[in-house]
């Protein structure tokens, strides 16, 4: 067994900020790069991790988890020293939490069964919430949002939220859940969940909802949106900073992490 390949998943943070997002790009800095550079190094092998999704330019990850293969006597279930390692070698803004092994033919990617994320909104001028929140001017209505929010789980197909020209086989996605909650008097913050995100959909549905939380459209707009299938139809992308990727869940795997 030691003679074979074995796949292990690894747990990330990271604070996005100096980063072209997740996935590897040419002439660009991003945290897959990282990842992969500082595994090599301490594995003294080319070590490539497979990611469960991407996060776009200054998007942040509370939980990312990503898989890649080596032999099992590389690692020789010395877990908290390559932990240790690992977050040696990485700068201060990206974390590796946990690395265990897993069964060879599982998927950081095609077996994840839901991903969630938080959008942070504050509207006071704060130093501490700089690169972490966007900061409103204007208050929107959280209710008026979350009626509209409520219509749109009743949709699949969301290309109106989809950056344009992408390489995805269908824009359809289950929302399983979708709110507006204040956390105190000065911070809005945007939870949803579904089984798959296209790129910038958040984003775009933030922008759409605030719209609609600012009176500028009617509750109902959301169904022409969505139904238009039209991405300039919707709302503004609204800036990466705000954006959080906060947990991703797999069938039988994360009551073990």
């Amino acid at each position: 067994m030691g003679n074979e390949n074995q796949r292990f998943f690894i747990e990330i943070a990271y604070h996005g900020a100096n980063y072209h997002g997740w996935q590897v790009q040419d002439n660009a800095i991003t945290v897959q790069e990282l990842i992969d550079k500082a595994l090599s190094t301490l594995l003294r092998k080319r070590i490539t991790t497979l990611g469960c999704g991407r996060t776009d330019t200054g998007v942040h990850a509370k939980q990312l988890f990503a898989h890649f293969d080596c032999l099992e006597t590389d690692i020789n279930e010395q877990y908290d020293q390559l932990l240790k390692g690992l977050n040696a070698l990485l700068p201060k803004d990206i974390a590796v939490k946990k690395i265990f092994q897993v069964p060879n033919d599982f998927h950081a990617r095609f077996d994840a069964i839901s991903r969630s994320y938080e959008y942070h909104i504050h509207f006071h001028k704060d130093p501490f919430f700089n690169g972490l929140s966007w900061q409103l001017r204007d208050r929107p209505d959280a209710i008026v949002m979350n009626k509209a929010a409520s219509i749109m789980m009743g949709y699949r197909d969301f290309s109106c939220f989809s950056k344009s020209h992408t390489q995805v086989m269908t824009n359809n996605c289950e929302i399983y859940n979708a709110e507006w909650k204040w956390l105190g008097n000065d911070r809005l913050v945007f939870y949803i969940t579904a089984n798959r995100f296209l790129r910038n959909m958040v984003r775009a549905i933030v922008g759409t909802l605030i719209e609609i939380g600012l009176n500028k459209k009617n509750i109902e707009s959301i169904r022409t949106t969505i139904e238009s299938k039209d991405r300039s139809v919707a709302g503004m992308s609204v800036p990466a900073c705000g954006l959080y990727l906060t947990e991703v869940k797999y069938p039988n795997l994360n009551k073990e992490i």
